[in-house]
């Protein structure tokens, strides 16, 4: 359960917040490379201080120095990791078909999560998986929205 912790934070952070940009930023119709220059920013500098943020709160928590550590370099690599995938994802394919490509990867490795943390939990693994799913899916709705909403309205202006 210990290493699901280290990874579950970062891994659903990552996920659901490179789907909601890249559907967000296709509904604005921004170009490939603003989304994947995008992707690469939160890759590293969200990233960093939600790693950041993660270490001082466990020491605020009192947790043991080298535990603090471990989660946050997890917690950091494993947001990496899987900023890169959909950065690969994008550089590899088409706009038409990265999109779709994007959103299956990211709700399925989603799911994957949510299996395991439910399993560890002694939980129902459908249930998790659908509630996990329909908040990811509420974002990138909600960014999508955004994404065509905004240039519209800067437009006007």
């Amino acid at each position: 359960m210990k290493a699901l912790q280290n990874f579950s934070f970062g891994g659903t952070a990552a996920l659901v917040t490179s789907m909601a940009l890249i559907v967000g930023f296709d509904a604005a119709t921004v170009q490939k490379v603003a989304v994947v220059t995008g992707l690469l920013i939160i890759g590293i500098a969200d990233n960093l201080t939600d790693s950041l943020s993660v270490h001082i709160y466990q020491e605020s928590e009192r947790l043991a120095q080298r535990d603090a550590f471990r989660t946050t370099i997890a917690n950091f690599f494993t947001r990496l990791v899987v900023c890169l995938s959909f950065i690969a994802i994008l550089v590899i394919l088409p706009p038409s078909g990265a999109i779709p490509v994007s959103l299956v990867w990211g709700f399925a490795l989603l799911a994957v999560l949510s299996y395991f943390l439910a399993k560890a939990r002694g939980v129902n693994p459908l249930s998790e998986i659908a509630k996990h799913c329909a908040v990811a899916f509420a974002v990138i709705a909600i960014s999508k929205a955004i994404g065509a909403w905004l240039p519209t309205m800067i437009a006007s202006l």
